[in-house]
């Protein structure tokens, strides 16, 4: 049997990195890749504590996580679509103006 622990480090761990990428990276594509890192550290902590007392419904949540991540990614590369159609470009720092 696997300690809670190691779990809660890996957990712990996909988070930060997610974080260090949303933080560092100018390409929206991989500001994406970040939040969906983030999301699956917080998904992997709800099942875990999940599996530690089953009155708790960590698994439910992640489920649910897990659809909502899936929704945002559809309408986040929908709009980065449009953003790249209209200023060429996926990076971040250069799209400055919100008018068309």
């Amino acid at each position: 049997m696997i300690p809670i622990e190691h779990f809660l480090i890996l957990a712990g761990l996909l988070f930060i990195i997610g974080l260090v990428i949303v933080i560092t990276k100018k390409n929206a594509i991989m500001v994406l890749i970040g939040i969906e890192l983030m999301l699956n550290g917080a998904n992997l902590n709800l099942v875990t504590f999940s599996a530690s007392d089953p009155n708790i419904g960590g698994q439910m949540f992640a489920l649910f996580v897990i659809l909502i991540a899936a929704a945002e990614a559809a309408v986040a590369l929908a709009i980065i679509l449009n953003v790249y159609k209209h200023y060429r470009t996926s990076n971040v720092d250069e799209v400055n103006e919100l008018k068309p």
